[in-house]
């Protein structure tokens, strides 16, 4: 799941990384616009895996012996 996660977060920056230097949204481009439900539905992944990435901060690390 942490992996899942961490790709979806890694797909949104750099759509956002496209935006900031081309205004070009990656994700619109690929599923017919920003408006449509496919691209809707990979936005609220992506977000979804930023939240559950929050966990990530907080989340205890196992020492490896």
């Amino acid at each position: 799941m942490d992996r899942l996660a961490l790709v979806l977060v890694i797909i949104g920056a750099v759509n956002w990384l496209l935006v900031g230097l081309f205004q070009w949204d990656l994700i619109a481009a690929l599923f017919n616009g920003e408006s449509s439900f496919l691209s809707r539905v990979i936005y609220s992944l992506v977000g979804l895996a930023g939240l559950y990435c929050l966990s990530l901060l907080f989340r205890d690390r196992a020492t490896a012996k």
